[in-house]
């Protein structure tokens, strides 16, 4: 279901903080489209961030659930390098995984980034281009492009909002479209936020929407909602 560089966007910065999550999406897409009828719908993300002197790590991994077990895992690990000041890193990735159907290729991706954060670290955004070598693709040669952003703002920071965009070209010769478009806006309320309530007790509430056109082996567009927790333990 999702390809998510959330934290990503909110830490680029390379700030001296490390940063982990657990969420558990509740997927609506069967129920907007008769097409996705056996779409799963739970769908779990833990997401790691970590900075160090030499740039900084990221990964996530996802696993969607069926009431007969694990339908399928989809996990990427990406390494921002970065021994200067200016906000440009070099950007190297891997994507991967499998369903209960068939394996997906190996990805590798080659790029550069670049960064903004406000001085407070409430907003920011970065913009990814890349190359991108399919694996055991018939097109194996292609292009992304990616952007993340977050916004933190009511009182105590209570809201979040923040997603990332991806473009990329992958020839599909089934339903033959060349072009991926997937984004994933997300809007949190931080509970540990709200005055009273124990700032140990990290736990979000929020939504997500997974809009794409052409995703997942699918043709056209499609605006699938869910619903989420996230646990933090930064």
């Amino acid at each position: 279901m999702k390809k998510l560089l959330l934290l990503l966007a909110a830490v680029m910065g390379f700030a001296s903080v490390s940063a982990q999550n657990v969420q558990m999406h509740y997927d609506f897409g069967r129920n907007f489209y008769d097409e996705l009828s056996e779409r799963p719908l739970f769908t779990s993300t833990v997401e790691m961030f970590h900075p160090d002197g030499w740039g900084s790590t990221f990964f996530f991994v996802d696993m969607d659930y069926t009431s007969k077990g694990v339908a399928s895992a989809y996990w990427e690990i990406a390494r921002e390098f970065r021994f200067w000041k200016a906000p440009v890193s070099i950007h190297v990735e891997y994507n991967g995984g499998t369903t209960n159907r068939f394996s997906l290729n190996n990805a590798y991706l080659f790029g550069a980034t670049y960064t903004y954060n406000n001085k407070n670290f409430s907003s920011g955004f970065s913009l990814t281009a890349s190359y991108k070598y399919i694996e055991g693709h018939q097109a194996p040669h292609n292009y992304q492009f990616t952007g993340t952003w977050y916004v933190n703002f009511g009182q105590r920071g209570i809201c979040s909002f923040n997603g990332f965009v991806d473009f990329w070209r992958e020839k599909n010769y089934i339903n033959n479209t060349s072009c991926i478009f997937l984004a994933e806006p997300q809007f949190w309320v931080n509970l540990h936020k709200i005055k009273g309530v124990n700032e140990k007790f990290k736990m979000s509430i929020g939504t997500e929407l997974e809009l794409s056109n052409n995703f997942g082996g699918r043709k056209g567009f499609y605006a699938i909602p869910t619903i989420a927790l996230k646990w933090s333990f930064n």
